[in-house]
């Protein structure tokens, strides 16, 4: 309990730091009372901050989506779930009445990562959305190349949310696919036409002993078919139904915040 408390308390004073103005003060729907980027594990240069919060801050006015990232050198005992769900609604983040948003938790430590939903957030990013999105730029985050790993996540946040308003979140059976390059396209192709002329060829080959006969009279015995009467009769029918599974793992699994309000999200080490 009580790194629990210390670390809410920690969270609070990462909130205060920071708390000044950022947003434009026409751009109704957002609090604007904290940056979009919080670096507080100094993980990135200033020339990258500079770059990744132009590009936050113009993809969530746009979207009228909240894009958030945060980066903690610790989380002092507290849950990378816990932690990120905490900022999200301490510091008042989100678009809207809903407030509508992402936020992505990286915890240096232990190599923790989590993505909070929050609002229409929750329906854009889905537990299958989330696995691919991260899978986008997990690897990054390995190799220490943070500035890119993070500008991959705002631009595939940037296509989730024009996905979701389409009607179709991405989910498990619409995730986004990348198309194949010529060079598989070609190669196919070919590997294809050499097999199939192996093939054709290989059957050409055996049918080279067989003549060719206008009628198929040859394979008949005379006298051994005589046909007098003949009907089609339909005696019964049998229909088998079987109950179609309903499949439990599309859609987004939530959970409540210690302030008692309702995130989606997921997470993993990097």
């Amino acid at each position: 309990m009580r790194k629990r408390i210390f670390g809410i308390i920690m969270m609070f004073a990462v909130c205060m730091s920071l708390s000044f103005p950022t947003f434009a003060a026409d751009d109704a729907g957002f609090a604007g009372e904290y940056e979009r980027l919080i670096d507080m594990a100094d993980i990135l240069d200033d020339e990258e901050e500079t770059e990744l919060l132009e590009k936050l801050d113009e993809i969530s006015e746009r979207q009228k989506f909240e894009i958030v990232i945060v980066t903690m050198d610790t989380l002092d005992g507290s849950t990378a779930q816990d932690y990120a769900d905490d900022v999200y609604d301490e510091c008042n983040y989100g678009y809207g009445g809903d407030k509508d948003g992402v936020l992505l938790l990286v915890s240096m430590e232990e190599q923790d990562w989590w993505i909070s939903t929050h609002g229409y957030g929750v329906t854009a990013f889905t537990d299958a959305g989330i696995e691919y999105l991260a899978e986008q730029f997990i690897q990054e985050l390995s190799d220490e190349n943070y500035a890119k790993g993070f500008q991959i996540y705002a631009e595939q946040c940037d296509q989730f949310i024009t996905q979701a308003r389409t009607g179709e979140p991405y989910d498990k059976k619409n995730l986004p696919h990348e198309p194949l390059s010529f060079i598989w396209l070609a190669g196919s192709l070919a590997v294809g036409f050499v097999l199939a002329f192996i093939i054709v060829g290989s059957m050409k080959n055996k049918l080279k002993t067989v003549q060719s006969q206008e009628t198929a009279d040859s394979y008949v015995r005379e006298g051994s078919m005589k046909i007098t009467d003949s009907r089609d009769l339909f005696l019964y029918r049998k229909v088998d139904r079987t109950v179609k599974e309903k499949n439990n793992d599309s859609g987004s699994s939530t959970h409540t915040s210690s302030s008692g309000k309702t995130h989606g999200g997921s997470g993993g080490k990097f």
